[in-house]
């Protein structure tokens, strides 16, 4: 069985590769519990409802010009927080194979801390994000 250590994962956010900036990426897919319980049973029933998927990313922070905050949180009408971006993730950065799958989504930018750090210590932001609709998987 093989192990999987990620150390080159790719991740576009709008179009944009931040894998430099990425420390860790996360993609969630949880799906409600709906209670089918009926009168007499005596132990609870559900089946699967709606699923919720999301995105979680550390990422280190870069205030420079073109760099990570400017791409989401510029001081202009171009800034992605507050709208839906297209990203995808692989756990490489090498061509999409079944060994390399990517994920590609709709996330909707929520929020966004554009300082989180303490003296001395690196500058790093923690996003989750809800992703709008499926998740689509390709492996060529």
């Amino acid at each position: 069985m093989a192990k999987v250590v990620l150390t080159n994962a790719y991740v576009s956010f709008a179009g944009v590769d931040i894998s430099s900036f990425a420390r860790s990426v996360t993609i969630s897919t949880t799906y409600e519990t709906i209670d089918t319980t009926k009168v007499g049973d005596t132990d609870r029933s559900m089946i699967a409802g709606i699923a919720t998927n999301s995105v979680t990313l550390e990422l280190m922070n870069d205030f420079a010009s073109s760099q990570l905050e400017q791409l989401i949180y510029p001081n202009n009408a171009s800034k992605k927080l507050g709208t839906s971006v297209a990203m995808e993730v692989r756990p490489q950065n090498a061509t999409v194979t079944s060994t390399n799958p990517k994920y590609t989504f709709n996330a909707v930018i929520t929020s966004w801390s554009s300082i989180n750090a303490s003296v001395g210590s690196l500058s790093t932001i923690q996003a989750t994000w809800p992703i709008s609709g499926a998740i689509s998987k390709a492996t060529s």
